[in-house]
């Protein structure tokens, strides 16, 4: 279903999808990390933001990419504990907002 949306939508602003399209190109032309190394980083980041698309396409790419199970979920590991390191830096502001100390 979404493949039919994302097609509607390139109808709609292909220049918009053109864009995207290099900046996806720019961003897996790489000098110094490989393309597992870089699938890594896709999944904790799609982890992060809660793209299920994402999520999709690089589980893909990883495996793909010689990536194992066991790697995979190393890499997830670093998304979970940056999440819960957001959530306590967010904590903290919670607490500066209540001090009214927040900066906003």
């Amino acid at each position: 279903a979404l493949r039919e949306r994302g097609k509607e939508f390139t109808a709609l602003h292909p220049e918009l999808i053109k864009g995207f399209g290099a900046l996806s190109r720019g961003a897996a032309t790489t000098k110094n990390l490989d393309a597992k190394t870089r699938e890594f980083i896709a999944l904790a980041v799609a982890v992060t933001t809660k793209c299920q698309g994402c999520i999709d396409a690089h589980a893909r790419k990883a495996k793909a990419a010689g990536a194992t199970k066991e790697e995979i979920a190393e890499a997830l590991g670093v998304a979970v504990a940056l999440n819960a390191g957001a959530a306590l830096t967010y904590s903290l502001h919670v607490l500066d907002a209540v001090d009214g100390t927040g900066q906003g």
